[in-house]
């Protein structure tokens, strides 16, 4: 309580020092259409349209619903009506949300929104954000209040939680390295905010300390984000720079396919930037070394290795072919495949338990489907199968067991 309350004062006194900054900034020239264009990049970058876009027909208004730990958080209304979204919001006030975390009214955004992120941003690019926006179709939409849990329900309490976690600022370029690595660490870091999925967080929501934690994949609604750092098994080490720059303009590459998730970002999102966008991520997401280290592994028994491959045999073989190899950028190959050997299986049983799908888009319009095996296989058959593709052909990963499958059958 008295590490909250300190909290309290510092982020009052700073919320104070910002608002004699705001009262003191030049008027603006008005944005050129150089600035409108670049506004439109960052936001498909910042994947803005997933969140803030409930329904199709009425595009980055709002009213979709962010499940998070704490409880359900709904989007706001990102079009230009003077009611309900932005249209009666001063540049000032835009900036301040992105570079500060707080609201018009002074109260304080959740990290559901990635201004920890977003706070990297040059105060042009945010301003070139904001002047994209206002060119949208305004739409009244209402927003929802938070359905959190006591005590992230009351707002005060993001104060404490800044002055613990949150630190405002923009992202310097490393002057050692290339204009494209630095665009796509910029990127990754900053608007496209990767690491709000894809690294571990702390009981507070907050990103876990400490660089090897960095892109170490985590949790994100009952699925795992694979980690992105160079990891000889569930990491980026065996992929080159041009399969992640594939992966994400097409959803898929020879390696492994878009899971759930990250089916959304790559469609309203990566594929839609420009390749050079694109590429900078990849370069920049390669030279990442390996974080924590993965875990050791006890391989199935022989008994346990014997009872999966009956199984995958019996239901996998037609699409995954015996070796595993499947058909690449269809079915996804087995061997050497890092979402498959993530340390959290979670992904796994959930691809297994409800099936799955291709993701299409204009570089790979083609799909491929995978049936669901819920009401086709025990909990232990499950594990049993996951065990062996997790582990057959040179793969390593910790076992799972059957009361594993059933807590995710529950979910």
């Amino acid at each position: 309580m008295r590490t909250i309350l300190a909290g309290v004062f510092l982020c009052t006194a700073f919320a104070a020092v910002g608002g004699q900054a705001q009262s003191s900034a030049e008027p603006k020239a008005e944005p050129t259409t150089e600035d409108i264009a670049r506004g439109k990049a960052l936001t498909v970058a910042g994947d803005c349209a997933s969140c803030h876009t409930a329904e199709p027909n009425r595009p980055f208004a709002g009213g979709k619903r962010i499940d998070t730990p704490f409880g359900g958080i709904y989007a706001p209304n990102l079009t230009p009506d003077r009611e309900t979204g932005l249209g009666a919001w001063s540049d000032e006030d835009f900036y301040h949300a992105l570079r500060f975390g707080v609201a018009r009214d002074g109260s304080r955004y959740y990290p559901a929104f990635p201004y920890p992120n977003f706070s990297k941003l040059t105060r042009q690019d945010i301003f070139a954000i904001r002047a994209y926006l206002a060119t949208l179709t305004p739409v009244n939409n209402p927003p929802r209040p938070p359905e959190l849990r006591f005590p992230f329900n009351y707002r005060l309490v993001m104060r404490g939680w800044n002055w613990l976690f949150f630190k405002p600022g923009i992202l310097m370029p490393d002057q050692t390295k290339s204009a494209e690595w630095n665009r796509g660490r910029y990127l990754v870091e900053g608007v496209a905010h990767c690491g709000a999925c894809h690294t571990p967080k702390n009981m507070f929501g907050a990103d876990r300390r400490g660089r090897s934690q960095r892109l170490a994949g985590g949790i994100v609604q009952g699925m795992f984000a694979p980690r992105l750092d160079g990891a000889e098994r569930s990491g980026l080490k065996s992929w080159s720079v041009d399969d992640i720059t594939e992966y994400l303009q097409s959803g898929r590459n020879a390696k492994s396919h878009a899971g759930q998730l990250m089916s959304e970002v790559v469609v309203n999102s990566t594929s839609k930037m420009s390749e050079a966008d694109v590429r900078s991520i990849a370069v920049y997401l390669k030279s990442l070394p390996a974080g924590v280290p993965e875990p050791t592994t006890t391989p199935p028994s022989p008994a346990q290795m014997a009872a999966g491959q009956k199984l995958y045999n019996g239901a996998c073989v037609a699409c995954h072919e015996e070796d595993g190899s499947g058909a690449p950028r269809i079915y996804p190959p087995l061997p050497g495949n890092a979402n498959l050997q993530s340390a959290d299986a979670t992904s796994t049983l959930r691809i297994i338990l409800d099936g799955a799908e291709t993701v299409t888009t204009p570089r790979a319009p083609n799909k491929g489907s995978m049936p669901g095996y819920a009401a086709k296989m025990t909990d232990q058959e499950i594990a049993d199968v996951t065990n062996y593709i997790r582990n057959a052909w040179g793969n390593a990963a910790p076992l799972v067991a059957a009361d594993e499958v059933a807590k995710a059958r529950r979910k």
